[in-house]
């Protein structure tokens, strides 16, 4: 009888390591070294041709390492265990997640080319979207966060030229899921033999342990690893997960355009992986707990948090089709305006003031003068962000601690 197939929770402590390659050296050492040595001038020769997109990898190659923008011990390692939960071919580590979605963007987007995306995002891809990739006549049109498949198809039945969807789920910082296999549906039915629509999904809020969006029919599967994946507020990278075809495209990017991560970051990464399950899934119970503290105030107008009926129904439904969890972050709105919101975010002491997420401290933040200050008032208003909105990621703290510093907060609003 052959051994079950080993869970993510085993994997990550040992794929794409041996430690008898680094003098038995239990956990991997950091390869701090720009450059590797050649075997032969051929080995030379087939890794740059990898390198730089002009040959494709022979099934189970594995290229030589060259330069540590292009390829790194540390870096490969992080590549082949993050992609356990993920249930994907291959994974690209980047040294933001800015970096990560920037340069899958530009792998496959060209001139005359509309990316459809859900929103509200996260400000920096609303920047990215709205006023860089205009810039390189790319189009980014907007839809709004919660349509179902009817109203997806209706909106992508009047642009032109799509050649990709960019879902974020849940949404940065509303928290309304997308619906996967609608957005799904919709990219094939764009795609054409010659002209595949790739469907992009941002899974830092849930991911990798709550939400699979390969599941559901993802292309590419996107993270800030600053986030929950290095999840001790000390690091700053991103990853692009999906098949070795396009995740060997987006390397070739990330080579030219020097955005590989280094490996200090990658070992930091590594070490926190062992714990990423354990942490995410203590956060979730706390954060439960918060949400439901929350709910019963009367100074809170609203809360929101993947899976509560005030959700609503269609988000109830894609909840449990498409969640295992409802993660850590929550959004809730004081009764009152932004002079209220201010009001508890100087009142708290155990809540961190900044924003981020997925640490292991508590942050708290002000999106509509924060992370998405960038947004117009009228941008603000269509995506669901008011300025009595506040964002929670919850961390380790002991709950009764965070829910007794929000009581003593709230009092003061």
């Amino acid at each position: 009888m052959g051994h079950a197939p080993l869970k993510p929770q085993t994997l990550i402590f040992s794929k794409g390591y041996d430690p008898r390659l680094s003098e038995g050296a239990a956990f991997p050492p950091v390869f701090r070294t720009s450059t590797f040595l050649f075997k032969s001038a051929e080995e030379g020769k087939r890794a740059f041709e990898i390198a730089y997109g002009l040959r494709q990898r022979d099934p189970g190659e594995i290229p030589a390492l060259i330069y540590t923008r292009v390829n790194n011990p540390n870096v490969e390692m992080v590549e082949d265990r993050v992609v356990a939960w993920d249930g994907l071919e291959a994974a690209a580590l980047f040294a933001s997640g800015m970096g990560a979605i920037s340069s899958t963007c530009l792998t496959f987007l060209r001139p005359g080319d509309t990316v459809l995306f859900s929103d509200p995002v996260y400000g920096g891809v609303e920047a990215l979207f709205r006023h860089v990739l205009p810039l390189y006549g790319i189009r980014a049109a907007p839809f709004p966060a919660d349509s179902d498949r009817a109203a997806l198809e209706d909106f992508a039945r009047r642009e032109r030229n799509v050649r990709a969807i960019y879902l974020e789920s849940p949404a940065n910082p509303t928290m309304l899921l997308a619906d996967l296999s609608a957005a799904r549906a919709v990219a094939d039915q764009l795609s054409t033999p010659e002209r595949e629509v790739l469907l992009l999904v941002d899974n830092t809020f849930m991911g990798p342990i709550f939400s699979r969006p390969r599941d559901f029919g993802a292309d590419l599967v996107l993270y800030s690893a600053t986030k929950f994946i290095g999840g001790h507020s000390d690091l700053v990278a991103g990853l692009a997960l999906g098949s070795k075809r396009l995740i060997d495209q987006i390397k070739t990017t990330r080579t030219l355009f020097g955005s590989n991560s280094d490996p200090e970051t990658a070992w930091l990464i590594l070490r926190s992986l062992g714990t990423l399950q354990l942490r995410m899934e203590k956060q979730q119970e706390s954060a439960r707990r918060i949400v439901e503290f929350l709910r019963g105030h009367p100074k809170v107008e609203h809360v929101a948090y993947p899976g509560l009926t005030e959700m609503g129904d269609h988000q109830v439904a894609l909840f449990r089709r498409q969640c295992s969890g409802s993660g850590s972050l929550v959004s809730f709105c004081v009764r009152g305006a932004e002079q209220e919101a201010f009001r508890l975010l100087d009142a708290v002491r155990e809540f961190k003031l900044a924003v981020s997420l997925g640490g292991i401290e508590t942050l708290i933040e002000h999106p509509a003068t924060m992370t998405h200050s960038d947004m117009t008032a009228e941008e603000k208003r269509r995506a669901g962000i008011g300025d009595n909105m506040i964002r929670i990621s919850v961390g380790l703290e002991d709950p009764d601690d965070l829910i007794a510093d929000l009581t003593h907060a709230l009092d003061r609003v």
